[in-house]
């Protein structure tokens, strides 16, 4: 037997197994009660469900864990790890009879996270790091997490898992008709905040039948860098004399199957009404055909498909061709209403602003919070909590790596981190925590020795950046480039130095650029002016996302000019909607 199940991928297509419910039905069992509690009192049955399932071809069976949370098993009689370790036994036991895998299978713990219900971030941590202690314990091989309807549930999850234990995890959510999950997030938001998060396969399973998931699967395989898993039930049920009937045939669901492993899936089986004739029939087709995710080149495909991304809960922006503006006003610096707010613990201030960035079109929000009269981790954490359902992804702006870390840990999201710079200081204590939280990060093009005065010193510095971030995982699409605009006031030679800075990077490393724009009128008299000139011509540059303040008209023209007359608002279709209806001052000339 392979030593772990991620050594199957690429080499086989690895099958799972079907319905748990489906069969316990099947052996007259009714509904109702605790199935993981039959692990102890009808262990025959649950190893003969599982005898069947790898019988029929699955290369794990899913352990009965699904529901074990102190939670549900409150009034039980058992633990948690009583449950967790006869479970798992019994996989293992049956499991180890075949040369396969048992997987501890764990699903959402039946409570909403807040702000929707009760359910803190921390506390749901706790709930699935008590399962996944005892389940390690206990020799499962891989954790699955399967039929997630939050993601903000899924990422308290992964990150109790990966904290806790070793073992490969598959990540497995569930969406509804209109092609979200039930707290929101789209297929590409979900892939976007996983995929950079150290987890193994990610994909779907239960609520949909095969056919409604083939279109959610191939946007799955759009964007994501790794395994797609995709688990579909039988069809939707019907409730005939108290028993579910599912509506999908063995043919229509094996037909569904294929095509979504034609369009690359690499871990296929079954979810509610399937049973181990639809494993077997999955099995029989999977012998017959090299499929995408078997490819030879399977790897550098999917790293093809690598994007510069953040998201919220709800929305994934992708920094593309299209210019990006971050809102730069959730700051304190110069900022006095901010600043009471921030002392008086105004939070739903704070939201105003956000609110009002995001209606204005701000397609990221910065977040600081730095006050010598305020304790900085604790207000951070309490204001992105605050906003994090504006739905616009958040950018955390701290010279605090605590503060960092707790910002990302408890964003309902992928932000961008706000800063590293090149110093080896710097990045030993903000590349862990990008890592670990999948985060994109911003690259400030200076050291200890502070901002360089030449341009090849800012490359030398954003090439060391780079290089460092990949030898810890991070991506160079995971990497924006801030070349750090100066007071013209003081500074004013830097300038062409900066703009000069964004294209040789751009030009020598690929990746996306930023820039504080208004930190150039700092003691200047006509800001607004200073601000707008410059940012036209840092975009001429190729500045991907200017920091500033979207709720100023005139760098929006700015904006909108530029992208149609640079050919990224295509057709100008943007610009024309826009000031289409507008009336022009006939000149005199």
């Amino acid at each position: 037997m392979e030593n772990r199940i991620t050594d199957l991928l690429g080499k086989k297509i690895i099958v799972c197994d079907g319905a748990m419910g489906t069969m316990l039905q099947k052996y007259g069992l009714k509904a109702g009660g605790l199935p993981e509690l039959l692990s102890f009192t009808q262990p025959d049955i649950i190893k003969d469900i599982y005898r069947k399932y790898l019988q029929a071809g699955s290369d794990f069976v899913s352990a009965n864990t699904f529901g074990c949370n102190r939670f549900k098993l409150a009034n039980s009689g058992y633990t948690v790890p009583q449950v967790v370790t006869q479970a798992v036994k019994l996989a293992k036991e049956t499991a180890g009879e075949f040369g396969k895998f048992a997987a501890l299978d764990l699903g959402p713990t039946g409570k909403l996270m807040e702000p929707s219900g009760d359910l803190s971030f921390d506390e749901a941590y706790d709930v699935y790091k008590e399962i996944i202690a005892a389940g390690a314990e206990a020799g499962a091989d891989f954790v699955l997490f399967e039929t997630f309807l939050d993601i903000y549930e899924m990422k308290a999850a992964v990150l109790a898992a990966k904290e806790n234990c070793n073992l490969p995890v598959f990540c497995s959510v569930t969406f509804q008709q209109n092609g979200r999950m039930l707290m929101g997030a789209d297929p590409h938001t979900v892939v976007n905040i996983l995929q950079d998060m150290g987890v193994d396969a990610l994909g779907m399973n239960c609520s949909l039948g095969p056919k409604e998931m083939i279109g959610i699967a191939k946007e799955f395989l759009e964007y994501s860098k790794l395994p797609v898993l995709v688990q579909p039930n039988a069809g939707l049920p019907d409730l005939i004399d108290g028993e579910a009937i599912y509506n999908v045939g063995i043919a229509e669901y094996v037909e569904a199957m294929q095509e979504m492993l034609r369009a690359g899936i690499a871990v296929a089986g079954g979810c509610c009404g399937t049973t181990p004739e639809y494993i077997a029939a999955l099995a029989a087709i999977i012998d017959e055909e090299a499929y995408p995710a078997l490819a030879p080149d399977v790897d550098e495909v999917r790293k093809a498909k690598a994007m510069t991304a953040v998201s919220s809960s709800t929305k994934t922006v992708v920094f593309g061709d299209r210019i990006r503006v971050i809102g730069e006003r959730i700051n304190p610096t110069g900022k006095e209403l901010l600043k009471e707010a921030l002392i008086g613990k105004n939070f739903s201030y704070i939201r105003k602003e956000a609110v009002g960035q995001a209606k204005a079109g701000a397609d990221i929000l910065d977040v600081n919070v730095r006050m010598s009269d305020i304790n900085e981790l604790e207000t951070m954490i309490e204001v992105m909590k605050k906003i994090s359902n504006v739905h616009v992804p958040l950018q955390i702006d701290s010279s605090d790596p605590r503060v960092i870390e707790a910002a990302a840990r408890y964003y309902n999201g992928k932000p961008i981190i706000n800063s590293v710079n090149g110093s080896k200081e710097s990045m030993e204590a903000i590349f862990p925590i990008a890592k670990k939280y999948g985060a994109c990060v911003i690259a400030l093009t200076m050291d200890e020795s502070g901002l360089p005065e030449t341009i090849g010193e800012r490359l030398e510095i954003a090439g060391r950046i780079i290089k460092t971030a990949e030898a810890y995982g991070i991506g160079r699409e995971r990497i924006l480039a801030d070349c750090l605009a100066l007071t013209a006031y003081k500074q004013q030679s830097t300038l062409q130095s900066t703009l000069e800075a964004i294209r040789q990077i751009k030009n020598q490393f690929g990746v996306k650029t930023v820039l504080g724009v208004s930190n150039v009128s700092f003691g200047m008299p006509e800001r607004k002016l200073l601000n707008r000139t410059f940012l036209a011509m840092a975009l001429e540059a190729g500045l991907d996302a200017p920091i500033i303040d979207p709720l100023v008209p005139e760098y929006w023209e700015v904006i909108h000019a530029y992208e149609a007359l640079a050919y990224k608002d295509i057709d100008s279709e943007d610009y024309i909607r826009i000031y289409g209806g507008q009336t022009e001052t006939q000149s005199p000339l």
